[in-house]
């Protein structure tokens, strides 16, 4: 019987809220395996981080022995929010499948915080670092660079991480 992975999403995210936590679970699946589920551990760690992408990303990138989810499909509650597309966009997974939009939850649930809120996070974020409503600097600092040649040095002369997944510009 084949597992549905929607709904084993679902119901991390379900069991997540009876136990006190935030509803939001993931669910990742490589050649139809489960290779890792989480749920929202923000509330329970006190780890602004402790996103269930992220954790799920974390287990299932350990558990492969790589930094690249290549061919797996991850599942999530709701449309990622910016610190979670990020990670999704750096492991590279084949697909994201989304349960509930924003707009379905708000009234429900909503997360704004101090210097955005996800209605208007993209719009933020647009803007050079010099108009964004975080407070930023740039401190510039002799050496600051020759740790990027050293990587380079290091890696052959290569600037690009090696094995790393590269655009598929033709979709």
């Amino acid at each position: 019987m084949e597992t549905d992975h929607v709904q084993r999403t679902i119901d991390l995210a379900r069991q997540n809220v009876l136990e006190g936590g935030r509803p939001f679970a993931t669910v990742i699946v490589k050649d139809g395996e489960i290779i890792a589920e989480r749920a929202n551990e923000v509330a329970q760690s006190h780890d602004p981080t402790a996103h269930a992408e992220v954790l799920a990303i974390r287990d299932a990138c350990t558990r492969l022995g790589t930094e690249h989810l290549t061919g797996a499909t991850v599942y999530v509650l709701a449309q990622p929010c910016p610190m979670c597309l990020g990670a999704l966009y750096y492991c590279s997974p084949e697909e994201v499948v989304f349960v509930t939009t924003r707009d379905a939850y708000e009234p429900h649930y909503v997360d704004d915080r101090r210097y955005f809120e996800l209605s208007t996070f993209y719009e933020e974020f647009a803007k050079p670092w010099q108009e964004r409503r975080l407070p930023m600097r740039h401190e510039p600092r002799e050496g600051s660079v020759d740790v990027y040649r050293l990587w380079q040095d290091r890696n052959g002369g290569d600037r690009r991480v090696p094995g790393a997944p590269v655009a598929d510009n033709g979709r």
